[in-house]
């Protein structure tokens, strides 16, 4: 099992306030551009947070438990009922109200004109949470699981953010890049990124339940 970070923009998270979307959280993307970065080191078994800067401080969005990893392209379509921006595969047309779309951005303008050889899809909304769209274009991977926490920001204490470690294996671990006044740069996070066996504990302290103690 490893643990993972992953950047969510701020304006997505207006996104997800907008659409009252706090989760449970049951999936996170990743594409092939630098905005929504690739996941493919992410296996079935690992853990993901999700993380993002609020007010110049380190905040944890969320926790899930990956049980699954396939293709964004058929995650969407089963649970979503549309591609919603990820990467359509070889072999697959969809259908649009006026234009047929394919792989490597290829697109047909009529039926007629679509080769036979394509399994077409046609979109049809289903109900979903807007966290569970792909927040940029060309999404090409989903991680997704039945055991995710709640959306909801989580501070990492200042003084424990320089302490934090990414990469493997342990002679490879860095620290966060941190500017002269002690905000943590957004390039930094701004990755798909391996947590150190003790920061990834840190985090999962932080979402074990409070037990309660009796006076």
């Amino acid at each position: 099992m490893a643990y993972y970070t992953v950047y969510w923009p701020q304006d997505w998270l207006d996104e997800l306030r907008k659409s009252n979307d706090t989760g449970p959280i049951k999936v996170v993307f990743g594409s092939i551009h630098s905005r929504m970065p690739s996941i493919a080191s992410i296996k079935e078994g690992d853990v993901v947070f999700p993380v993002s800067l609020l007010d110049r401080h380190l905040y944890i969005m969320a926790r899930l438990e990956v049980t699954h990893k396939e293709r964004a392209f058929d995650y969407c379509v089963r649970e979503l009922g549309a591609h919603y921006r990820s990467l359509i595969p070889e072999g697959v047309v969809v259908k649009t109200s006026d234009t047929f779309f394919c792989a490597k951005d290829a697109s047909y303008k009529s039926l007629r004109s679509v080769p036979e050889n394509l399994t077409m899809i046609i979109p049809g909304d289903k109900p979903h949470c807007k966290h569970q769209e792909p927040f940029n274009c060309c999404a090409e991977w989903a991680v997704w699981g039945e055991n995710g926490s709640v959306i909801q920001p989580r501070l990492i204490p200042d003084e424990v953010v320089p302490l934090l470690r990414f990469g493997y294996p342990k002679s490879k671990e860095k620290p966060l890049r941190i500017n002269s006044k002690g905000v943590v740069l957004a390039q930094s996070i701004a990755a798909t990124r391996r947590l150190s066996e003790e920061s990834a504990m840190f985090f999962e302290e932080i979402f074990k339940p409070i037990e309660n103690v009796e006076p």
